[in-house]
Formats: C-alpha cells, sequence, structure tokens
C-alpha cells in the first residue's frame, strides 16, 4: 500500500513554503520564486550561454534519467534484521515531542535565514539539511554530546542542534567569526565540529567521515567493556548522503565495523541525489540498502526518514543495541532533500518539476505537525506560534552575531602546528648500548614507548602477531604487549591511516605502518584532508598527533612498486612534520620524539639502511630523544657543503673521503628532517664555504632538494662562489634490474663527479 495514502498514516499537514519568506524580501532579499543563489563566478552561476550549452548537452545525448528508481516511494514499514519496536505519540511526553519539533522548526528556520543571508551578501555559502530533520532529530536525541563520538557530514545540521550545538554557534559559522566552534572562520559553514560535544572537525572530503569513525569506536571498545555490558556503553555515530557510499572507505568502514564489532552508527541519509547524480546512476540496483547484507555481524534497518516516529522507533533500537556491545548498525533513511545540494547549486537543471513537488510532499515537518495535532499534544496555532518564535530568535541572533568582529588577519597562519611549550628534553647523556644496525633501533624504540605510554597503538599491514612486520621492525611487540596493543589491520591503506585519525582525536598516539611507500596513495585523501589540516581547521581545537612509518627509497632492486621517494610531495603538506634518519641512533631518537610529540608524523625509514653497517650506532638509551627540525653535521668542513639524507648521505660521505685525499674539505649535512626543514645549519655551512652540491636519491625535477637549493640562492647569494648543484635521480620510474637501477639512481661516481664540478667552479 502507498505510505502516503495509508489509513494508518494521517493526512500531511500543509506544508508552509521553504523559500524565503516574504516579510524578509525588504532587507534585500531576491524574489522567492528566483533560482536558488549561486556564488558569484562559480561553477554554476547562471547565464544564458551556459543554460543554451546544457540544453544542447542534453538533446545530444538524450539521456533519461530512471526516475523509478530515483525517486522511489519511502518504505511503509521499517525493513531490516534490527529488532525495532514501533513508537508513536504516546511513548513520549508531550513536552518530549515538543522540544523535537521545536528543534526541526529551528533547523528549518537556521536553513531559511541563511540562504536569505546570502541574498543579502552577507556570507558566501550555504548548504541546507531541509527535508533531512526528522531521521537526524530522532536519531540525536539518542546521542548525548560531549560523551559519545560524533563524525558528521556537511548536511547534519539537524543531528547537531539535537546533540547540543546552538543557532548562535551556527550563525558564526555562517558568518566566519573567530567565536566560531567549527573552525573559527577556517571552515566552510555546515563544516561542523565542536571540541565540547565530541563532534570532530568535519572534513570537505565525501566519505572522510566513515574510517575516523572505526577509530573513535575502536578506543571506546577498549574501554568501555564493563559499561557496555550494562547496556551504557558510548556509541559512535558517522553519517553521509547515499552518493558519499560510492566512496571506497564507506565499505573499508563497514568491513572493519562489523569485523570487530565496534559501537558505530553508520547513518545514510539518502535523498537520491549526489549533487545532480541520481542514485539510479550511482549504486547497483538503485540503492546501497542490500549491500548493507553482506557485512556479517552488521545490523540493519532502512526506514521512512520523513517519518519521525519510524526514525525514533529505529534510533532506540539503533542505540540499545550498539551500548549494549553487540556491534555495528547500518541505517539508511528515505530522506528528501528539499533545497538544491548547496547555495552553488540550481536542482532545476537536472530535476523535473514533479520530482520537486513529490519531494515537497513528503515533507517531515508537516507530516510530523499532523501527527501531534491529531495526538492532541499540540495545535495548529501553537505551532505557528512556535514557529514565529523562533524566526524572531533567530533574526535576533543573526543581527548579533553579524555585529561581531571579523577574524584578525595576523592569525591567518595559527595552528597551523601545535603551538605550546615542547617539554621534551634532548639529545641528553646516558649509557650507550651495543652496536645496533637501524631496524632493530626503530623495534626497540617502540617497545621502549610502548611500556612507557599506554595510548601508544601500534598497527598496519602484516605489524602484529609472529610476523612482525615485513621488515621485523614490529617483531615480539604482540607477545609482549597484547592484540589489543599491536594488531593486524585490514590491507588497506585508507583504513589504517583514516582510522588513526579518530583514534588521535581520542587521545591515544597510534603508530601505524605502511608498508611501503609506493602504497600510501591509497591514504592520501585522510593524509591530507584529515590528519594533516585537522588542527588548523578547528582553530587549535583538534588535534591529530600520529607516527606514520612508511618504509621508503630505492637500491633494493625493489622495481617501480618498491623503491619510491615520497618526502618531496610530503613536504607540500602544511600541519604534517616529516623526517627521514640515516643512521640507527637518529632513528630511534628521532621515533621517539614523534610519538612524544603533538603533531603528526610521516617517519620515512629507508629501506637499504635497515641493515646497512654503516648505519649501526651504539644505541641509544631509552629517553634519548632528537629533535625534529634539526639537521646533524655528519662530517665537517670548509671548501664545499653537501647537503643530503637517507642512504645518500654515505654517498657523501665517500665522495667526502676521497676528495679529502685530494686536499678539499668537505662538509656533509645530513638533513634528518623535511619538515620542519632546519634552514639555519643549512645556510650557515653554505655561508662558511661558499659551494653548495645538495644530493638525493628523488628525482631531481621538482625533488626536496629544489627547496633547499632556493632557499640557498635566496638567503646565501652573495656568500656563494659558485651555484649551487643539484645531482639526484633520473625523472623515471624504478627499474629492477641491476644495471637499470644503477642507472637511475644516483652512484657513488656521480655525487664525486657533481661535487667536483661545483669546485672546479
Amino acid at each position: 500500500m502507498d505510505p502516503e495514502t495509508s489509513p494508518d498514516r494521517p493526512a500531511r499537514y500543509t506544508a508552509r513554503p521553504l523559500l524565503l519568506p516574504d516579510e524578509e524580501a525588504g532587507d534585500g532579499a531576491a524574489n522567492a520564486d528566483a533560482a536558488p543563489p549561486s556564488a558569484a563566478g562559480g561553477a554554476d552561476a547562471v547565464t544564458d550561454d551556459t543554460d543554451e550549452v546544457t540544453g544542447e548537452v542534453d538533446a545530444a545525448f538524450a539521456f533519461e534519467t530512471n526516475a523509478a528508481k530515483a525517486d522511489e516511494p519511502a518504505p511503509a514499514e521499517i525493513e531490516g534484521d534490527l529488532d525495532v519496536t514501533l513508537l508513536g505519540p504516546d511513548d513520549f511526553e508531550p513536552e518530549e515531542l515538543k522540544d523535537v519539533l521545536r528543534t526541526m522548526l529551528t533547523s528549518r528556520r537556521l536553513d531559511e535565514k541563511m540562504l536569505t543571508l546570502l541574498k543579502q551578501g552577507k556570507g558566501f555559502f550555504h548548504i541546507g539539511s531541509s527535508g533531512h530533520e526528522a531521521s537526524q532529530v530522532a536519531l540525536g536525541r539518542e546521542f548525548e554530546g560531549g560523551r559519545d563520538w560524533f563524525c558528521f557530514y556537511y548536511r547534519d545540521l539537524g543531528t547537531a542542534l539535537a546533540v547540543g550545538v546552538t543557532p548562535a554557534e551556527v550563525l558564526r559559522a555562517h558568518f566566519g567569526k573567530p567565536s566560531d566552534p567549527f573552525g573559527g572562520g577556517r571552515q566552510m559553514p555546515e563544516h561542523f565540529g565542536h571540541r565540547d560535544l565530541n563532534i570532530m572537525s568535519t572534513s570537505s572530503s565525501v566519505g572522510a567521515q566513515y574510517l575516523p569513525a572505526v577509530g573513535f569506536g575502536l578506543g571506546v571498545q577498549r574501554e568501555d567493556a564493563e559499561a557496555q555490558e550494562d547496556g551504557a556503553g558510548r556509541a559512535v555515530y558517522a553519517s553521509g548522503g547515499e552518493g558519499s557510499t560510492s566512496q571506497g572507505a564507506f565499505h573499508e568502514a563497514l568491513n572493519w565495523a562489523a569485523r570487530e564489532a565496534l559501537p558505530v552508527v553508520f547513518h545514510v541519509q539518502d535523498n537520491k541525489y549526489a549533487i545532480s547524480v541520481p542514485v539510479a546512476e550511482q549504486t547497483a540496483g538503485g540503492s546501497i540498502w542490500p549491500l548493507f547484507e553482506g557485512y556479517t555481524g552488521m545490523k540493519r534497518a532502512r526506514y521512512d526518514g520523513t517519518d519521525f516516529f519510524q526514525s525514533a522507533s529505529v534510533a532506540r533500537a539503533t542505540l540499545e543495541h550498539v551500548r549494549a556491545g553487540r556491534g555495528p548498525v547500518a541505517l539508511h533513511a528515505d530522506v528528501v532533500r528539499l533545497l538544491p545540494h548547496s547555495s552553488s547549486d540550481d536542482h532545476r537543471k537536472y530535476r523535473e518539476e514533479d520530482s520537486i513537488s513529490a519531494d515537497a510532499a513528503r515533507d517531515p515537518i508537516p507530516a510530523f505537525v499532523a501527527r501531534l495535532v491529531e495526538a492532541g499534544i499540540v495545535t495548529d496555532d501553537e505551532v505557528e506560534a512556535m514557529r514565529e518564535e523562533i524566526r524572531v530568535e533567530i533574526d535576533r541572533i543573526a543581527r548579533e552575531v553579524a555585529a561581531e568582529p571579523d577574524p584578525d588577519p595576523a592569525t591567518a597562519t595559527d595552528h597551523v602546528y601545535f603551538e605550546g611549550e615542547d617539554t621534551r628534553e634532548y639529545e641528553t647523556d646516558g649509557e650507550a648500548g651495543d652496536l645496533v644496525v637501524m631496524v632493530d633501533a626503530i623495534n626497540h624504540a617502540l617497545d621502549e614507548e610502548m611500556d612507557r605510554d599506554e595510548r601508544v597503538l601500534v598497527y598496519g599491514e602484516d605489524v602484529g602477531g609472529g610476523k612482525g612486520g615485513v621488515f621485523t621492525a614490529t617483531r615480539g611487540l604482540t607477545a609482549k604487549h597484547g592484540r589489543d596493543r599491536c594488531f593486524n589491520a585490514p590491507l588497506a591503506e585508507h583504513s589504517i591511516i583514516g582510522s588513526a585519525v579518530g583514534l588521535a582525536c581520542a587521545g591515544y598516539m597510534p603508530v601505524v605502518e605502511i608498508q611501503f611507500a609506493d602504497y600510501i596513495w591509497p591514504g592520501m585523501q585522510p593524509l591530507r584532508n584529515q590528519v594533516a589540516s585537522m588542527r588548523y581547521r578547528s582553530n587549535g581545537d583538534w588535534a591529530c598527533p600520529m607516527v606514520i612509518r612508511v618504509p621508503a627509497g630505492g637500491y633494493i632492486h625493489g622495481g617501480l612498486c618498491h623503491s619510491q621517494n615520497v618526502e618531496a610531495l610530503f613536504g607540500h603538506f602544511p600541519g604534517l612534520q616529516v623526517v627521514m634518519p640515516s643512521n640507527a641512533a637518529d632513528a630511534k631518537g628521532l621515533l621517539k620524539s614523534a610519538i612524544r610529540g603533538e603533531d603528526p608524523v610521516l617517519f620515512l625509514e629507508h629501506k637499504a639502511l635497515y641493515r646497512q653497517g654503516p648505519a649501526r650506532s651504539p644505541e641509544p638509551h631509552a629517553d634519548y630523544l632528537v629533535p625534529l627540525g634539526k639537521a646533524r653535521v655528519a662530517r665537517e668542513g670548509t671548501d664545499l657543503t653537501i647537503v643530503t639524507w637517507g642512504a645518500i648521505v654515505y654517498k657523501a660521505l665517500a665522495a667526502a673521503k676521497a676528495l679529502d685525499k685530494e686536499g678539499v674539505s668537505v662538509e656533509v649535512i645530513d638533513v634528518r628532517s623535511f619538515l620542519p626543514f632546519d634552514s639555519e645549519t643549512v645556510l650557515a655551512s653554505a655561508r662558511k664555504t661558499g659551494r653548495v652540491l645538495v644530493a638525493y636519491e628523488d628525482h631531481e625535477f621538482m625533488g626536496f632538494g629544489a627547496e633547499i637549493a632556493a632557499q640557498i640562492s635566496d638567503a646565501a647569494f652573495g656568500s656563494l662562489d659558485a651555484p649551487v648543484k643539484r645531482v639526484a635521480g633520473a625523472f623515471s620510474s624504478i627499474p629492477y634490474a641491476d644495471a637499470l637501477e644503477k642507472a637511475v639512481l644516483p652512484q657513488d661516481e656521480d655525487v664525486l663527479e657533481a661535487a667536483r664540478e661545483v669546485l672546479a667552479f
């Protein structure tokens, strides 16, 4: 039976127009019938030319949307294997339902107000939640802000209000005010984040929220075993639209959560459109719902997300299940998008009027009001009075927030990194041990830090159990510290780094391993858009300290996918620290400093040095720390400086030794740290010797050595007796055969020849 005409469902309350109220037109707003606002000059700015071109393209392709799937009716009954008891008005206190209505109306009014402000030139962007309110508020009221954890997406306004975000905070984000708790004006509006409420800072990247929820779930599972026995464990909320389920991260998150029975709620708010792309063009079968069944151990429910009472029934059952530690739940809420995707979009370009009208007929607020009126909880007049009270209050708040000062431009680069006092003590004296190879020094550092701090968790591919990593860097850690401290992750780099985001935000220190630098690329999205930017985009409220251990480099006959150097690329990520030790003592000291630090560190380990004799050193004591951002003078000299790092340090030292026999004194600087970079030591050496060679393994073209050469040329040009020269790898992938590998990677003779060229100038 059609749920819209079912006798068990009351006739829908007549909807008020969603678009801007007439009374605000006098404030400079455009006519309510005008096209939705577009960002000036944006990709969706409407012109006669673009309309004409769009029509021509549509005619050329004669493409027809599968409207039957894209706009299929909501489920009349709750579907799935979650045990749900259907609730109605009698199952709530009247004041509870009035509070729900107030929250839904507040969410709707905020959408309307922010669109009005845009039309008045007050603000730059808005992305609305209208049509999603019933499912959002029903779920949000079952969570506890500040106790549970939240990984929102940008269309979660109703949920945010339900867990404690205030209208003033929402409007501060809209205006980009420094008091905006989401990011102090750094983030676009609707990118929710609230440290006091445990709402993790939201990234714009589609699907970026799911794997951090796994990390939060891992933390809760570790801490809440007793509470779960009493049905009072904490829960983790992760949400997104149906378009986000096309991302691999979504399925990786479901897999890990289901496998480990994590207390995570996945709330898929299916409004049938990913911007303009209908779900029939996104998902096999036109719905994500059947795919949920493939994850053993995860309960699921599909329901009409425009029906508050269906939504509340599912929400209550879901939280009872999750808080008892019985595993994750995936929710498929059938909702409607009553606004275009954002203020930069016009959905009339890609939706038929009948489709837009059909969604408007399913507006959740009139439906909820009708149920409350029928139950005698409110009257129509009381609803209108509440609506007017909310309108007046939000208008007042908007005026007050608009008058607040804007951010100080001098603060624009604040919070890229930790700005507090560094209490670590570096390079302290202590008893040194026997000679140790670099990989064993790394292993010992991990062991000692796990002994020192229970928050340190080590995981990655092949890291746990008897294997101990493909290079044995984690050998013995599981046996000593337990599977809950050193464990294997799925073979998915995005999962490893994404889950570490949640753990780090929850107060842990994840030390994760990416097996080879060549395979870090699936993890680029969380590295760039979550890890590196977390502190900055949250205005310093959130931090994401972690260590990502990455074996890198060539000279091992590893071929194209076991030999790459990645420091130049990651050296371009503000908020990330990047280091590469060249000997065992530095490896141990730098790793310990990274683990005890406040910022995320990409810890590059050159595979060719793991067991190389020259890279051995006496093992430092357990509290020996090496500062990040401090280069090492590997050899002092007066005639030539060679700036280098990683495996090339030893080729530079060999060249220095050869030149010494010719009466030339060469200084070798081991950079050790790319971010932060010790330009002071490098420039001091360049000014002393007057001649500089930068030697590195990566491609010469756009390698990190180019940045070093540029800095020297800029800051020490007057002290130079010759141009800065570089010697580095060929602009080529790294081949497997010995003769070919030697041809593309710098060899001892290459460094020596380049040094002689600089000396001869």
